[in-house]
């Protein structure tokens, strides 16, 4: 059984990873780890031994077609809303944009 993250990066990876359906292996090569190693180096980010550069966490999420923002981010809502965002219209982000700099979204307003 896989060790569970113990890092925010650890996790978000794995969730990231899973959902695109890659094996560590083929995430560990396809951003140019050697093959031998490939898989253990992604275990070891994801289980928090160790953290990527910021340019490999970029890589990695070229390759998982997400935002690096994600990687990072420790509000479950707003990662979400992170990995929404890439696939909005360019017409829906500016309307979202417009909402948020009027403050029409905030802790007062919240449900």
């Amino acid at each position: 059984m896989a060790k569970s993250p113990v890092s925010l990066f650890g996790q978000r990876l794995r969730e990231a990873r899973l959902r695109a359906d890659l094996p560590q292996d083929r995430l560990g090569v396809s951003i140019g780890l050697d093959e031998t190693t490939a898989s253990a180096r992604i275990s070891r980010y994801e289980t928090g031994v160790h953290e990527p550069p910021f340019d490999t966490a970029k890589k990695i999420a070229e390759i998982l077609k997400i935002p690096t923002a994600y990687f990072y981010c420790d509000d479950d809502e707003l990662a979400a809303m992170i990995l929404v965002w890439r696939h909005l219209p360019k017409s829906e982000r500016k309307r979202l944009r417009q909402v948020l700099d009027r403050g029409a979204v905030g802790p007062d307003h919240s449900s």
